[in-house]
């Protein structure tokens, strides 16, 4: 039988690494720079198999040496010290696109989803061969100024299944499949990944953002829809039809009708188009989500009963995912975050109401990123499938 230090020695190409290789590489990748005590222990791996794997991938350029560094965990010695190991320096770079209803937010990036360049323009259609053709003048104006661009990521809303096809993006009128990522492989040149945008920026926080290092992760967003990313066991959730964190249409109460028919779920009362429209409804004239924001945060009476409801329900619905998963952290996003700006009492008193005993409080992390740091989730996408092949950091269910 073969042992671990005799399978053969990985080259600098990641697609090369088999999974030993792989392994030990991908944890500097997302945690470096690590000392090699550290690195063992985090792998469970004995001093002398962690030398053996690192040896290949040293020399190979893939992992690099770099200053000593006094392990926090370890008590100071004497002799020759650590040597922490980390990525070696890359010129590959990583292209991802954030696509809304009427724009594409564009991020170039390094192997650990760094953002280097960005760029933002209007979307011509919402039809596949716009969209596509779209992406690809962004792909060519970017990687004439990076030419070492060597995958392309995508976020959409809607759902995507195993990265590559949209099945329904209703906010682009996509109602049968689409094969996304083959059209824009085809038309870049460039491996392409396609997921959903609340997925992809749920990779991003997971590897390289406020959730590395978690095993477990919730991210919700709230703006015209509500989307949930879920990290279960160190995995991003997909679903075996794409379908995972698809919680928009979860009821949180009983009556509220949403636009797409479901009685009392979370759109119909959570997103800015619901909470616009109520206000609306109760002034008798068009109301912008801001100004519904506005007027209640001014002591609105009917503003300000709608946006209690509305956060109120948010509260019911972090509880109710919380409850089932039972996460370390839960980060709440999306253009429509600042619902909890206004009426965080409401949100925390759901929140505890609904959270189940013994049970600890939700933590929560509420931070509004702008559309480019979904368009860096693409490209975190992007760069786990250059490292990670198409064993994917993502459940299979």
């Amino acid at each position: 039988m073969t042992s671990v230090a005799e399978q053969t020695p990985p080259s600098d190409d990641w697609s090369a690494l088999d999974g030993s290789h792989q392994r030990v590489a991908v944890e500097v990748l997302r945690f470096g720079p690590l000392p090699r005590a550290q690195l063992a222990r985090r792998l469970g791996l004995s001093p002398g198999s962690l030398t053996r794997l690192t040896r290949p991938l040293v020399d190979a350029g893939l992992l690099v040496e770099g200053t000593p560094e006094n392990n926090a965990e370890q008590p100071v010695r004497t002799g020759r010290p650590s040597l922490p190991l980390d990525v070696g320096p890359s010129e590959h770079r990583f292209l991802g696109v954030k696509i809304t209803g009427d724009a594409l937010f564009a991020v170039v990036t390094d192997l650990r989803a760094t953002v280097l360049a960005e760029h933002t323009r209007p979307l011509p259609g919402t039809e596949p061969a716009a969209v596509v053709g779209a992406v690809a003048d962004v792909t060519r104006l970017l990687r004439s100024g990076h030419p070492g661009v060597v995958g392309l990521g995508v976020g959409i809303g809607g759902l995507v299944v195993d990265r590559r096809d949209v099945a329904r993006a209703h906010f682009l009128g996509w109602h049968e499949r689409v094969p996304l990522a083959d059209l824009l492989q085809d038309a870049t040149g460039l491996p392409a990944v396609v997921d959903n945008d609340v997925r992809a920026l749920t990779a991003a926080e997971h590897w390289f953002g406020a959730g590395r290092g978690l095993q477990s992760l919730l991210v919700l967003t709230i703006g015209a829809g509500v989307g949930c990313g879920i990290v279960v066991h160190d995995l991003v959730v997909e679903g075996a039809h794409g379908g995972g964190g698809s919680i928009g249409h979860r009821p949180v109460v009983s009556s509220v009708v949403c636009e797409d028919g479901h009685r009392g779920c979370a759109q119909g009362l959570v997103s800015s188009r619901a909470v616009s429209g109520t206000v609306a409804q109760a002034l008798g004239r068009p109301v912008t989500y801001a100004e519904a924001l506005r007027l209640a945060a001014d002591g609105h009476a009917a503003a300000r009963r709608v946006v209690d409801e509305a956060a109120g329900a948010l509260g019911v619905l972090v509880a109710d995912i919380a409850n089932l998963i039972d996460p370390e952290l839960v980060i709440l996003t999306g253009d429509g975050i600042g619902l909890v700006d206004v009426a965080r009492p409401a949100l925390d008193a759901a929140l505890s109401e609904n959270r189940k005993a013994p049970l600890a409080p939700v933590p929560l992390d509420v931070r509004p990123f702008p559309f480019t740091e979904w368009a860096r989730g693409a490209a975190a996408v992007a760069v786990q499938e250059h490292v990670l092949g198409r064993a994917r950091a993502v459940s299979p269910a």
